[in-house]
Formats: C-alpha cells, structure tokens, sequence
C-alpha cells in the first residue's frame, strides 16, 4: 500500500503541473457540453419551400396557409410556373416545390380525390427526407379536416373516422437536449479516460522515466493501478460537472438515482481506462497512442447510438455494437436519467461492463513489461 500511495502522489503531482491536461480535463467537458447540445439538432426547420399554385381556390388557399403557419417552413417564393420555381432549386435557394394541380379543388369535392406533386431537392438527403415527410403529415392533416368536414354536409358519408391520441413517456415534451446531452457526456468522460489514459505510459517512455521506473520493485499490478487511480477520480469528477451542467444549463434533473449512474460510471471508467493503458504499452510515442486511441474512440462514437440507432444499423455494426462500451454506457445513462431504472434493470449491461473492465485491465497488467 506504501508503494501505491508513493505512486499516486507522483501521478496527481505530474497532472497538476500540466496546465494543458487540466484543460482538456475540465475547459473542455464544459465547452463542449455548452455548444453541441445547441448545435447538434436533429430536428430541421426552416425548410424553404415553394408554391406554384395553379388552381387559385379557396382549398387551395387553405392548404398554403397551413402549410406556412408551420414552423417548420419558410414561404421561399409564391411562384406561377414551376419551370420558375425548378430554377430557384437548382440554384440552392429553396428545399421543395409543392405544385398545386389546375382543378384542385373541384377534383377533391366531385371525386373525393386530387393528386399533390411535390418536387425535393435531395443533395441534403437528411433534410430531403424530414421536409418531405412534414409536408407530408401536414397534407394528410389537411385532407383529414376536410373528409371531415364534407362528413357534416347534408350528403351524409358514412364513412368511419378514428381518432388517435398520444402521449410521450419519459421525454413528454419531446425535448431534444434531454435526448442529447447524457450521450455528450459519455462521450466527454470516454475521450477524457482513454485519451490521457493513452498518452500516460507514453509519456514516461519519451521522456525517460520508465526506466528509472522499471528498475525499482514496483510490481507491474502497481504501476497500472498508480496510473489508473487518478485518472479514474478525474473521470468521475468529469461526470460531476457535467451532471451540474445538465441541470442548470438544461434543466435536465435525473429521474433515476444517482448512485446508480456513479456505480455504472465507476465501472465503465475502469474499462475505458483500461483500453487507454492497453494502448499505451504498445505505443512507443505520444503521436502513435493519440492516433490510435482516435481511430477507435470514432468507431465507438459512430457505432454507439447517439447519432444513429444501433436498430437501424446492418447486422455487422450491430456485432461491433456489441463490443463497444460507449454503447451501453449511451443506453444506461439514458435509461437512468429519463426513465429512472435501477440497478436491476441495467443487470445485464453492468455484468458486460464489468467483463470488459476485467479484460483491458488484466489484458494491461499483462502487456506491461519491466525492462531493466
């Protein structure tokens, strides 16, 4: 115990000295958890739409203004040809053209149908797709209203209509940032862990130290958990200030307890930790190990769930899915935050991160070796 606590007072020493590890340590948790919950939207509004009305109705007219009472829209140009309106899209100044047909509305009343034409400029496929499909949902709103309300006229239709109610659970007011900002801080605390974990054994080697190092009687268990220790105490001070950033910056106040995050947070730091000091003894200089630990920190990111569901994605990125720690720490955080679980339903994802943490360690401990 002598020995590891000599250990740990040169690790926290070496750390303080280092103004730019306290940086990335603190400055940047707090920048980043302040501007990518803000920048980093799924939703898109704004969307720049054209009307090229050819029927002039008051059906006609009553589609346009819902369409730009929306928020989600912005009337880019009222325009009588669509010849006009294509020109506006190929110069990059409008999202979709909704052309209105002549007879509009005289094929809706004698019909009971008429046919949109929606024209999308899909260079931007993501906002392509959701534009399209909130013209979509407003149209089909429209067309609702009015079946409706041709129901009430004297010629009787006795078609049956259902109405459906919903509510959110977890999210009631479909808050982005709730969904967010626990992935962001996973994402924090992750590139805080294994980017200095990555970079500590390293350093050592380039400027020397090791070797004074491998010469004493440290034991190698020693040596990993000196380097470990601290950097899994900065890992949970991380998590603290971002919990205070989420709460007053957002609002956003846990559901579930705390305990439960810091124990699963405890853990996962342990595996992450661990895959850094894996990185780092086979690494022989500062640039391999950030180069590295880059490389698999973005395959963790993309493949965690927090951009793309792990649902939606091909069977093999499901397998790496697997593998990758980001993605159940992405889940639990979720879960715990928005949901309130506790200990026993995240079971399941405490035993895997518990495994993971148990192998890179030992994986570590192994691939450490004393030169003399």
């Amino acid at each position: 115990m002598r020995t590891l606590r000599f250990l740990l007072q040169k690790e926290f020493r070496q750390i303080f000295r280092d103004p730019s590890i306290l940086r990335v340590i603190f400055m940047m948790p707090v920048m980043q958890l302040l501007i990518l919950p803000w920048a980093a939207d799924y939703e898109i509004k704004n969307i720049r739409v054209i009307i090229v009305d050819n029927d002039h109705s008051a059906y006609s007219r009553q589609l346009i203004s819902k369409i730009t009472a929306s928020s989600y829209f912005l009337l880019e140009d009222y325009s009588p040809s669509y010849d006009q309106a294509l020109k506006r899209i190929e110069a990059g100044r409008a999202d979709i053209i909704l052309q209105i047909p002549l007879d509009f509305e005289k094929n809706l009343v004698k019909e009971n149908e008429s046919t949109l034409f929606m024209s999308v400029n899909a260079i931007n496929g993501v906002k392509a797709n959701l534009g399209s499909a909130y013209l979509g949902s407003i149209i089909q709103d429209y067309n609702r209203e009015a079946r409706l309300k041709w129901i009430q006229l004297p010629r009787f239709n006795p078609e049956t209509t259902i109405e459906v109610t919903s509510s959110n659970w977890f999210n009631p007011l479909m808050s982005y940032k709730f969904f967010m900002v626990p992935g962001i801080l996973v994402l924090l605390i992750t590139l805080v862990g294994a980017n200095l974990a990555a970079l500590n054994i390293v350093k050592e080697k380039e400027i020397g130290t090791i070797e004074q190092i491998n010469v004493t009687p440290i034991r190698k268990y020693h040596f990993i958990l000196g380097k470990l220790i601290p950097f899994w105490l900065l890992g949970l001070l991380v998590l603290t200030l971002g919990m205070l950033i989420a709460r007053f910056a957002y609002g956003i106040i846990p559901v579930g307890s705390l305990l439960v995050i810091y124990g699963f947070s405890a853990v996962y730091l342990l595996a992450v930790l661990g895959l850094g000091l894996l990185i780092s003894t086979f690494t022989h200089t500062q640039q391999q190990a950030m180069l590295i630990s880059f490389f698999m920190m973005m395959v963790f990111i993309l493949l965690g769930g927090l951009y793309t569901p792990i649902e939606s994605m091909p069977v093999w990125a499901k397998w790496i899915a697997a593998i990758n720690p980001v993605a159940y720490f992405i889940e639990v955080i979720r879960m715990v935050m928005l949901k309130g679980s506790a200990f026993a339903d995240i079971s399941r994802h405490l035993l895997i991160m518990c495994c993971f943490a148990l192998v890179l360690n030992t994986w570590a401990v192994f691939s450490y070796k004393k030169r003399s």
